[in-house]
């Protein structure tokens, strides 16, 4: 490889990103490198790209499985009377939201087993709506009740790469008792205290 090749790769995979309005996958990178006739390892090439972009207003980002661009978080605050923001989600939809990300597939009772409220149309209709949820099949019971599934615009909206990065549900329990006195040492990673 030769500092032309990464120097093309870069410029080529800059224009395919910058072009999309959805994050772009690697092996569709990948393709476009190959019928340049360029031997390079995307993620090299990506690396190399989101140094370029190290000190830009804007970053090269990895969301829903793909990369994109977005603006760094320091900026976003003096657009916010210039760009449209999107519609804000009521309390009970990003409830709903939640459930269906970290119990998916689930079924509308299982939500609503879960919130302890009915779960109304107008808040799966919003989620449907933002492409946030989809039908993802139906349950093998008696009724055979549709089950719902995060899409790619949810990780994409909330930046997340893959709903592996999804913050941990222990991380958000309110009702943890604060410990008198701090540990001895840290547990070792991975190490878990059986309660799991």
């Amino acid at each position: 490889m030769t500092s032309e090749e990464m120097q093309r790769g870069c410029l080529l995979l800059e224009a395919l990103i910058f072009a999309n309005p959805e994050p772009v996958r690697p092996s569709v990178m990948a393709e476009l490198l190959k019928a340049q006739g360029l031997d390079l390892v995307v993620s090299d090439v990506l690396a190399a790209l989101a140094e370029r972009y190290a000190t830009h207003a804007i970053e090269l980002v990895e969301a829903a499985g793909g990369w994109q661009f977005r603006t760094r978080p320091e900026y976003a605050s003096a657009l916010t009377k210039v760009v449209e923001k999107p519609r804000r989600l009521s309390r009970g939809a990003m409830e709903t939201l939640a459930i269906i990300a970290y119990h998916q597939p689930c079924t509308r009772a299982e939500i609503e087993a879960i919130r302890g409220v009915s779960l109304g149309q107008p808040i799966l209709d919003a989620l449907l709506e933002d492409s946030l949820i989809a039908p993802k099949g139906r349950k093998e019971v008696p009724g055979r009740p549709v089950l719902w599934g995060t899409t790619p615009a949810f990780l994409e909206s909330f930046g997340l790469p893959d709903l592996g990065s999804l913050p941990k549900r222990e991380d958000f329990l309110l009702d943890r008792a604060p410990t008198e006195a701090a540990p001895e040492a840290p547990s070792p990673v991975g190490e878990t205290d059986g309660t799991g």
